[in-house]
């Protein structure tokens, strides 16, 4: 397995851990009387705590970037030039884990603004893999 694989299988981990910390948080409710209609799609629920509404949120956010990363690590793979994802990979996954964690612990301009630091050091990293993958 390449290194970008790995992280691959990493970044779709934590997508994976971050919906079943709301799944099991929603499965508790609902086991102890919350009504299963009390999470409609496309709408937040007021009674869901901050902690869970954040967690939803990053676990969207990690949904909106894994298909990028994805097809970037697999292109390599398919392409035969695994070293065009390999150098940058991790960094992926790492300001992945660091922009869910900021996103969860709150929503304060000092942390909304190290948040899109994590995701602007994703994006930089998607685009130099492309570029790694035309050249």
């Amino acid at each position: 397995m390449t290194v970008s694989v790995h992280a691959l299988l990493l970044f779709t981990g934590w997508a994976f851990l971050l919906v079943l910390t709301v799944f099991a948080y929603r499965g508790v409710a609902l086991l102890t009387g919350t009504p299963i209609t009390s999470w409609p799609r496309g709408s937040k629920n007021p009674n869901d705590p901050g902690f869970i509404q954040r967690v939803a949120d990053a676990h969207a956010n990690t949904l909106e970037n894994l298909p990028i990363f994805a097809v970037l690590v697999l292109a390599a793979a398919a392409i035969g030039k695994p070293e065009a994802t390999a150098g940058l990979a991790m960094y992926v996954v790492y300001a992945r884990l660091g922009q869910s964690l900021v996103h969860i612990l709150g929503v304060n301009t000092p942390l909304v603004l190290a948040r899109a630091t994590f995701w602007a050091v994703q994006l930089v990293c998607f685009g130099l893999m492309f570029y790694g993958l035309l050249a």
